[in-house]
């Protein structure tokens, strides 16, 4: 049978399988993917905290979930992730691609080369920027406001910014062998909260003291959006189609991208929405890639009541690939949908895309899905 780019083979029914975060087998696999705004909503918190464990050359861990945390925690704890400061005038406030947080480098910071966010050239100091949840902002100023002493010995402070009112750490540690100083900010954002961890040696206190520091910190802005152009700029792969979806934006940075007409407030699954990505594995062989796919359909949270309705082999511009296609509820009014999973396998990793549309709407969904998928194309 012949299939080729932008043509489904003819749909075979197998057997029903179940699908969903309750159905999940013991394999795991490294993706960003969600099905429900809930589960977009937790993605950052676990992506940082998961990102401790790594090191700081490393970016972020691919994977989601729902992670609870006491509000300090997120800025003591995160704080151990370090990561990255840009050349500019010291009157600049700055943008890290990707990041809705920008704020005036210090001297002698410039872009990081492996995480949104800044570093001297030898790497040495670091500062990270990342987007956490709303309400992680909200937990954090109350438990200042119970606590004002703060916990373990760190005491939390307030700064104005032009963002509003912010909180920040900072502590005496070590990095392996080395001493180090370390400092975190929350702030709050319109749909999202944002954090600030700062990592600096003991041989670049002298520079980059408390007071400049706090400085820095003083001079945090928020960006409501950041340009699609700018988000598809760190992606690992080109986008040319966009299907009419009217919101935009990564859901990890660099590592995947969520296109919706809805937004999460109303709730991603009342509507169409697509979440594109490229996950670290891929079939052991030809003669497993059924067998994967399913796994991996059996991965994607915030489905509830799913059943595999198809799953077979085409070609997806002019590679291998896989569609499986799940019938399935989601979301707080349990709205039916359907999906489908096109995985287009490489060598080493898989592009993956999930579709989801309410089920009334499919038949207008499907043709905007598959005219995104053919759209993608891998970048230089």
């Amino acid at each position: 049978m012949n299939a080729h780019k932008g043509q489904e083979q003819p749909r075979k029914s197998g057997p029903a399988e179940g699908v969903g975060a309750d159905n999940a087998t013991n394999e795991e696999v490294a993706d960003p993917v969600a099905g429900s705004s809930k589960a977009l909503k937790a993605a950052r918190l676990t992506e940082v905290r998961q990102a401790l464990h790594r090191p700081v050359e490393q970016p972020p861990s691919k994977q989601t979930g729902r992670s609870s945390m006491m509000p300090f925690r997120v800025l003591v704890a995160v704080a151990l992730l370090i990561a990255t400061i840009w050349p500019a005038s010291a009157d600049d406030v700055v943008f890290p691609p990707g990041a809705h947080v920008g704020m005036k480098p210090l001297v002698g910071l410039i872009r990081a080369k492996s995480f949104i966010g800044f570093e001297t050239e030898d790497q040495g100091v670091k500062v990270l920027i990342v987007d956490l949840p709303a309400d992680a902002y909200g937990e954090v100023a109350n438990a200042f406001k119970a606590n004002p002493a703060g916990t373990g010995g760190i005491k939390p402070e307030s700064l104005e910014t032009a963002a509003g009112l912010a909180y920040y750490t900072a502590e005496s540690t070590r990095d392996g062998a080395t001493n180090v100083r370390r400092y975190s900010m929350i702030l709050p954002g319109p749909t999202f909260s944002g954090y600030i961890a700062v990592q600096v040696p003991e041989n670049a206190m002298k520079i980059y003291t408390d007071d400049a520091v706090r400085q820095m910190f003083a001079s945090a802005v928020i960006r409501n959006e950041v340009p699609v152009a700018e988000q598809l700029g760190l992606m690992p792969f080109k986008l040319t189609q966009f299907s009419d979806f009217k919101n935009i934006r990564m859901l990890a940075p660099g590592a995947a991208l969520i296109l919706a007409d809805s937004d999460e407030k109303s709730g991603l699954e009342t509507r169409p929405f697509m979440i594109l990505t490229v996950i670290g594995s891929t079939a052991a062989s030809p003669d497993d890639r059924g067998r994967f796919a399913r796994q991996v359909a059996t991965t994607i949270p915030g489905v509830r009541d799913g059943r595999i309705t198809m799953s077979e082999p085409i070609r997806i511009d002019g590679q291998p690939g896989y569609e499986t296609r799940i019938d399935a509820t989601s979301g707080k009014d349990n709205t039916p949908v359907t999906i489908v999973q096109w995985l287009r396998f490489g060598s080493q990793s898989s592009m993956r895309i999930i579709a989801s549309s309410p089920r009334d709407d499919w038949e207008k969904a499907f043709p905007r899905f598959r005219a995104v998928r053919d759209g993608i194309q891998p970048r230089g």
